[in-house]
Order: C-alpha cells, then sequence, then structure tokens
C-alpha cells in the first residue's frame, strides 16, 4: 500500500507540473502575439511577402515605377530632329504659286533661304529654299501641295540629339580647360612658361569656338527646318518624274541621233572658230603657192626640137644585111 501511494502521488505531481507548464507556454505565446499586434502592421506585412512569392514583386515594382517617374525621358518633341523636304509642283500660274509661298512661309515666322526663277512662258519655273519653323514644316508643306498638281514629294529627318548632347558634355569640357589654362596662365613666372601657356590657352579657346559653332549650326538646322519647292508650268517637261524602260531599238536611235546632232553641234563649232583664221592665212598662202608654181613653170628650158615627122629615126625598108660567110681551115 505504501509504494502505490508514492507511485500515485509522483504520477499527480507530474501531472500537475506538465499542466503549469503548458500554462506558462500558452501565455507566453498569447504575449507575444498581443505584442506582435501592437507593434504595428509593417511587420506583418513583410511575412507574407517572404512566404508568398508574388508577394514582394508587386512592391518592388511599384517602387521602381515611382523611383522612375523622375528619369529623364526623350519623347519625339524633346528629341532634336532635322527636317528637309523636296517638292514639284505643277501650276497655272509660277510667278502667283511663288508669291503665295513667300507669304506663307513668311507668315509661320520662317524666311526666303534661296530664289531661282525663270520666266519663259507656259514653260516658267521657280525653285524656292524655304526656311520654316519645325513645328510649321509639316503645314506648310500640305499647304504648297494644294497649290498645284503635286509631281513629286521627298521628306527626310535626321536625329541629332546624341551628338548635340555629346556636343554640350564637349563643351561644358573644354570650357573647363580653358578657365583651368588661363589661371595657370595668371601664375606663370618665366618667359617660356608664359608663351607656352598663352599657346595653350589659345589652341583650347580655337577648340570651345569650334564647338560652339557646331553647337549654333545644328540649333539652326533642327530650329528651321528646310523645304525646297519647285513650281513648274504646264508645259514643263515630266519626264524626270515617269519611270520608263531605257533599252531597245528605239531608245538606242533616239540616243545615237542626239549624239550625231551634238557632234555634229561640236564641228560647226569648232569650224566656225577656225572660219576667221583660214580666211585670213590660207588666202595669202595659197596665192603665194600658186604664184611660186608659176614662176618654176617658167624657169623649166624648152624641150630638144626633134625632126619633122617626130623624133624617131627612118625605119629601114630592106631585108637586113646577112654577115659573111667564114671559110673552114
Amino acid at each position: 500500500m505504501t509504494l502505490r501511494t508514492a507511485a500515485g502521488g509522483a504520477r499527480t505531481l507530474a501531472a500537475i507540473g506538465l499542466a503549469a507548464l503548458l500554462l506558462a507556454g500558452c501565455g507566453a505565446a498569447d504575449r507575444s502575439s498581443e505584442s506582435a499586434d501592437s507593434g504595428g502592421a509593417a511587420p506583418a506585412e513583410k511575412a507574407p511577402a517572404r512566404g508568398v512569392p508574388g508577394g514582394a514583386a508587386p512592391d518592388r515594382d511599384a517602387a521602381a515605377g515611382q523611383a522612375g517617374t523622375g528619369a529623364p525621358d526623350l519623347r519625339v518633341d524633346q528629341r532634336a530632329i532635322i527636317y528637309t523636304g523636296t517638292m514639284r509642283v505643277q501650276v497655272d500660274d509660277v510667278e502667283g504659286a511663288a508669291r503665295r509661298a513667300v507669304d506663307a512661309v513668311t507668315a509661320t515666322g520662317g524666311f526666303v533661304g534661296g530664289d531661282q526663277r525663270r520666266s519663259v512662258d507656259a514653260s516658267a519655273q521657280a525653285e524656292l529654299e524655304l526656311r520654316v519653323p519645325a513645328a510649321k514644316f509639316s503645314p506648310l508643306v500640305e499647304e504648297l501641295a494644294t497649290y498645284g498638281r503635286q509631281q513629286r514629294r521627298e521628306i527626310r529627318t535626321q536625329d541629332v540629339t546624341e551628338e548635340t548632347v555629346d556636343l554640350d558634355a564637349r563643351i561644358i569640357t573644354q570650357r573647363a580647360r580653358v578657365d583651368s589654362a588661363r589661371r595657370l596662365l595668371a601664375r606663370a613666372n618665366t618667359v617660356p612658361e608664359l608663351v607656352s601657356l598663352e599657346n595653350e590657352v589659345t589652341r583650347r579657346e580655337a577648340d570651345l569656338a569650334s564647338l560652339e559653332a557646331k553647337k549654333r549650326r545644328l540649333a539652326d538646322l533642327t530650329a528651321l527646318s528646310t523645304i525646297t519647292v519647285t513650281f513648274v508650268g504646264r508645259d514643263a517637261s515630266t519626264a524626270d518624274e515617269e519611270e520608263e524602260d531605257r533599252t531597245g531599238f528605239m531608245v538606242g536611235l533616239r540616243g545615237g541621233w542626239t549624239v550625231f546632232l551634238a557632234s555634229m553641234g561640236v564641228l560647226l563649232t569648232v569650224l566656225g572658230a577656225l572660219l576667221p583664221w583660214l580666211l585670213l592665212i590660207g588666202v595669202p598662202v595659197t596665192a603665194a603657192v600658186v604664184l611660186l608654181r608659176r614662176r618654176r613653170q617658167r624657169r623649166r628650158p624648152a624641150p630638144p626640137v626633134g625632126p619633122v615627122g617626130g623624133g624617131r629615126p627612118p625605119t629601114p625598108t630592106g631585108p637586113p644585111p646577112v654577115p659573111a660567110t667564114r671559110s673552114a681551115p
């Protein structure tokens, strides 16, 4: 009975101790959960991101998007682009169309860079080089096309954004080099050092001036686009716009006839240029040659006079003589 009582008491104590340990663990868990809840939502939000593979990706993408909003964005309207175009328009009145084009480009804030006109009745022609602001380039091209029948249009673009950015960086660097050379020149003490630094400053300033000139040229080309428009009359030839077969018998015949006429024209031109010299020199030379020939003929001796009947001796009428026979010894 004593052993059984002692074993039962030991089991009771063990059960009480185990129950106390379980209660202590539950209380600690409750306190840790309460502290986690009261500590804020940031850790709770980070935990799912570690557990779920896609939990952090949206946050990183959103952060990257917010960070990228401040990066430079070179859109089309922010790029440096040079626009150039050529047009050929057939109109009824070439002079009137040229005046309208000049008024149109002046109204946009541009100017006329070149003007070549040829007035020959219906085959008159006017070639205008128009400089127009880049923003008004396309509207002006469309307006010029409405003046008559458009025969040709060619638009070209050149993106010089990278070249412009490179020039800006090189100009900044070159200005810093010029400033440093000037500071060294101000502290020069000896004559050789002074001469050397002056040459260096001059060279760097020349390089800087060249870069700035290139930048101004690019700025001019990007700010003002160029349109070369040609207005032609109704009778103007449009052979250059019509594509045709350049081979065949008739094409060769026409080409040969053209070359023949061109050769004859060159030959007649040369003959016309030489004719005055031929008259000036050839006539006296010919007269001198004729006189010399006549003098030579007069100086020649007269031929000897032969017998009457001709210069031949009389022919014998009889038989020829027979040679004498020789006697044998």
